[in-house]
């Protein structure tokens, strides 16, 4: 198994009026591949938030492998 972080993304207009992209959260999750990560994640995400769906908080997700040992 290997470790990942994923970075959940929304979308804002911030104060001058332009869009911009900020973190709404980071999971960390081990798991056998990039997919299975991305799922673990949207689960501890939901959980966490105390959503049924995370896309209602978030646009995107980027899950990249850690960098560093689990």
């Amino acid at each position: 198994m290997s470790r990942f972080v994923t970075h959940f993304m929304k979308k804002v207009i911030g104060d001058n009026g332009h869009e911009q992209e900020i973190c709404q959260r980071i999971v960390e999750v081990n798991a056998a591949s990039r997919a299975e990560a991305a799922e673990l994640a949207k689960q501890k995400f939901c959980e966490t938030e105390q959503v049924c769906n995370w896309s209602h908080h978030a646009d995107r997700l980027l899950v990249e492998e850690a960098d560093f040992p689990s």
